[in-house]
């Protein structure tokens, strides 16, 4: 959501491979009437967000009551995470990671007229020789994201996946219950295919939707080198673990060298007992450490939290702020990240923890969560009152709304706010004005 979907365009890639007609309908950014799916035979909805998988559910209903006889499908991470929930709106087939082959085999049946039993998530997870991307029919790319710079100007914005899954395993991330600590490439003929029909189009940046750009190190320093070689003019952004940054910091340059304007890393948080709870691999020190290294190489570090869950207090989370302020990365932190609470969806690994499963209600299908409450209802309190400010002003300036922020919580803590003198100067950020993150 908020890029041109990779994972539309793939699978209408290996669809139309075997000769069947496909339309392909980005749901974020198109409307979909009932009248435009009458007489379909496949219906297959990409599920690879939360957000994306709750907006689903309305436009699923409708495709069942209106086409009773077209086989529905689900697939992307957040469909076997869901499976039950799905198959009670009218969902035949289920499908996690490594999704293209299996679709192409229910397409196949379909039209031959074979018999198959229903299909389910599968537990292992193929090896695919993946296509390249066929992105006709979707919206342009001036319809999605764009990357601010420093100049006031913008760069329409390309998205491509060099790597699924991840090596790790996080407890909190809807990855591990999948991929189960496997990733899989994609090929790089492939990505740079991808890339280069989407600098045709009009892209002059890409950003990698890998998990973690870093899972396959050789992998992903020879894509962005070749694509720096045949585009030297494209920038990119990367998702990275701070783990990763560490262990990799020689890389970082060539990272840096190539057209890397920016990295997201998910910190989640800056207290060591809640990221040994998530199995994040991080410390606060190490996360310290790598604010120091992207500082060093003048590289742009741009962190994501985890800022409300059931081990939040009142003090952690104006430390929380107090660290972001100290080391002057308030420009570089999208302020709903001020306001993120920890998702429990379907088969999160965070329910094999005894004090989430004390907080956790049922699964509610209305959220797609387990929701919970927090033992101290001042800790809610604030948290709607973040989320509040935080929706009420997203396009004003960020240090203004982290300053309200920051305020609101220390009084509430009963905190002395620590003065922090303003940075020297005011350097703008690279930021992408669409940020989806869950």
């Amino acid at each position: 959501m908020g890029r041109q979907p990779f994972g539309l365009a793939s699978p209408a890639a290996w669809l139309r491979r075997e000769g069947i007609e496909v339309r392909v309908v980005d749901a974020a950014k198109e409307k979909l009437h009932p009248d435009d799916i009458v007489d379909v035979d496949l219906v297959a909805f990409h599920l690879p967000m939360h957000t994306a998988t709750r907006l689903a559910a309305p436009v699923i209903r409708s495709v069942r009551a209106n086409s009773p006889r077209a086989r529905i499908c689900a697939y992307g991470v957040y469909a076997p995470l869901n499976e039950e929930w799905l198959r009670t709106l009218g969902v035949d087939d289920v499908l996690g990671g490594e999704f293209e082959e299996e679709l192409s085999a229910v397409a196949r049946k379909i039209r031959d007229r074979s018999p198959f039993s229903v299909l389910r998530s599968a537990g292992g997870l193929p090896r695919l020789h993946f296509l390249v991307p066929d992105r006709s029919g979707l919206p342009p790319l001036s319809r999605y994201a764009a990357l601010q710079l420093g100049d006031g100007t913008r760069r329409t914005v390309g998205y491509t996946e060099a790597s699924r899954g991840c090596r790790h395993l996080c407890r909190h991330c809807p990855i591990v219950p999948v991929y189960d600590g496997q990733f899989r490439i994609v090929q790089q003929d492939v990505v740079l295919a991808d890339i280069a029909a989407q600098v045709s189009a009009g892209a002059r940046h890409i950003t990698f939707g890998d998990p973690d750009f870093l899972n396959g190190p050789t992998h992903a320093v020879r894509v962005v080198e070749a694509l720096h070689e045949a585009h030297p003019g494209i920038t990119y952004d990367a998702t990275i673990k701070i783990e990763h940054l560490l262990k990799h910091r020689d890389l970082l340059p060539r990272l840096r060298d190539t057209g890397c304007v920016f990295v997201t890393s998910a910190v989640e948080s800056v207290d060591d007992r809640v990221l040994a709870l998530l199995r994040k691999g991080h410390t606060r020190a190490d996360f310290l450490a790598v604010v120091e290294l992207f500082r060093s190489l003048r590289m742009t570090l741009v962190p994501t939290f985890v800022a409300f869950h059931p081990w939040t207090t009142l003090e952690s989370y104006c430390d929380l702020l107090d660290v972001v302020e100290r080391e002057q990365l308030v420009d570089h932190v999208a302020p709903i990240q001020l306001g993120i609470r920890l998702l429990i969806p379907q088969g999160s690994r965070m329910l094999e923890r005894a004090e989430i499963r004390e907080v956790a209600g049922t699964f509610d299908p209305k959220t797609l969560t387990h929701r919970w409450v927090h033992r101290d209802p001042a800790v809610d309190r604030l948290h709607e009152e973040v989320v509040a400010e935080v929706g009420s002003r997203l396009t004003g300036d960020r240090r203004e709304l982290f300053d309200s922020i920051s305020t609101r919580a220390h009084q509430r803590a009963g905190i002395v706010r620590p003065s922090v003198p303003p940075p020297p100067g005011r350097a703008t950020i690279p930021y992408l004005n669409e940020p989806w993150y869950c």
